[in-house]
């Protein structure tokens, strides 16, 4: 299995397919309020990098990190297709974020995500986020948790 991970434009019909699934899967969980998806111009937008995963040249799964001024980042739009899970994409996706965020000499990697997303919370626990409060422009949501890494150089 030859799995490459990449930045790209989400402005392709493999990518565009991947957003319409994770957006139709939190949907399909959450009330629009609790949803806080960006769309396909928020992830155009030159503060924001773009990593396309592909197994065998087949997109299979994304993630945007958005950077703020203030030398801190968000990760948005994580989403593998269920086909290609359990076959270590969102870990990698995650591993090559998470370097750019270092080179870039980032401190800190927040997240939102939602209360039935048992994986997704698992997998970032694994990669050392924890529970913080709302943070930016979100305001409490009890279906809502919010995350954070500091990064430190090894």
């Amino acid at each position: 299995m030859l799995l490459t991970i990449a930045a790209e434009s989400p402005r392709q019909e493999g990518v565009i397919r991947l957003l319409d699934m994770s957006s139709a899967y939190v949907e399909a969980l959450y009330p629009p309020e609790s949803n806080h998806i960006l769309d396909l111009a928020a992830l155009e937008k030159p503060e924001v990098t773009f990593w396309v995963a592909r197994i065998e040249g087949d997109i299979v799964g994304c993630c945007a990190l958005v950077e703020s001024d203030d030398g801190t980042a968000e990760i948005k739009r994580m989403f593998v297709d269920q086909a290609a899970r359990g076959r270590s994409v969102a870990r990698r996706l995650m591993e090559t974020l998470e370097a750019a965020a270092l080179e870039r000499n980032l401190s800190v990697i927040r997240l939102e995500t939602g209360i039935y997303q048992p994986e997704a919370i698992s997998l970032y626990r694994k990669f050392g986020y924890i529970e913080i409060a709302a943070f930016g422009d979100y305001q409490p949501d009890p279906l809502s948790l919010f995350m954070e890494k500091r990064l430190t150089r090894e």
